[in-house]
């Protein structure tokens, strides 16, 4: 089924707290943060940014975007369209790419960063032909938005994406390059030791193109659905970080994934390629997120 249409390389679904929809739209015309409606029927600009990747809502409704270019930063961004560059570095070190967020358990914001600026990443309009040996230097952050305190929890990943938290509590977030996802084991916030290998999402035959994991969320059951972008599918993990299933997608580059309202049991999945979002009927309600 689908959702919506006409969305200009959308990412980061995300529910709000009166069923409607926020999504961020990378395409150059669209460039912020959209409003949907609960029916799906009405689309709106909330603000433009420049090249917004991923987001989420606080308590009090407040939209922290993770933004690429030009300025990388993270922005404090309200519904009346009121946009702030809220944090461009961490400890005098510019962030490159900000991809990916997520609260925690502690009201946390914990956010990846990509490793690359995105004008070394996408040249003439399409990805770096090298992409499979480039040098990146991802990274995944800790943020304090009270006190505005940033602390690097890790660094070095290739192409750090996805994030999310998982029902044991700990972190969980993918790499693009090379499909896997990597669990860090917190405790009050921090990570206890390096990171670990849990799973890794990419499918055994492949032409050679550009693909790898993008956003991802979990259900209640402990699985965790994550969108592989140029896979064309959603591939789901058990709590083991096993691949128990592939839910195809319509286009060939899905990038995020969020569940539905009130314990429905499906997923609602941005689509980059088609411009739309894609609702796939699943075994599970989602996890419950924390809002910060």
């Amino acid at each position: 089924m689908i959702f919506v249409t006409g969305l200009g390389a959308p990412e980061t679904p995300r529910l709000m707290k009166d069923k409607s929809w926020l999504v961020v739209e990378m395409a150059p015309h669209r460039g912020g943060v959209t409003h949907i409606s609960a029916d799906g029927k009405k689309i709106s600009l909330v603000a433009k940014t420049g090249t917004p990747n991923g987001l989420v809502c606080d308590m009090n409704d407040v939209i922290w975007v993770a933004e690429t270019h030009p300025h990388p930063s993270l922005m404090r961004v309200t519904m009346d369209g009121q946009v702030e560059v809220y944090l461009d570095a961490c400890n005098g070190e510019s962030f490159l790419l900000p991809n990916d967020l997520c609260f925690g358990p502690d009201g946390s914001l914990y956010m990846t960063d990509s490793g690359m600026l995105m004008t070394d990443w996408v040249v003439d309009g399409a990805v770096r032909p090298d992409w499979q040996t480039a040098s990146f230097d991802g990274r995944v952050y800790r943020i304090n938005l009270k006190t505005k305190a940033v602390s690097k929890l890790d660094t070095g990943l290739r192409f750090a994406n996805g994030i999310a938290i998982g029902p044991d509590g700990h972190l969980y977030v993918n790499e693009m390059i090379t499909g896997k996802v990597y669990r860090y084991l917190l405790k009050n916030g921090v990570p206890t030791g390096e990171r670990e290998d849990f799973g890794n999402v990419l499918a055994p035959d492949w032409s050679g193109e550009f693909r790898g994991p993008d956003g991802m969320a979990f259900g209640a059951d402990g699985r965790l659905y994550c969108a592989v972008f140029g896979q064309g599918d959603v591939t789901v993990l058990d709590p083991d970080g096993s691949v128990v299933r592939r839910i195809r997608t319509q286009g060939r580059n899905p990038t995020n994934v969020a569940f539905g309202p009130d314990g429905e049991k499906r997923i609602y999945v941005t689509e980059h390629e088609l411009g739309q979002i894609e609702v796939f009927d699943v075994d599970t309600p989602g996890l419950s997120l924390y809002y910060g």
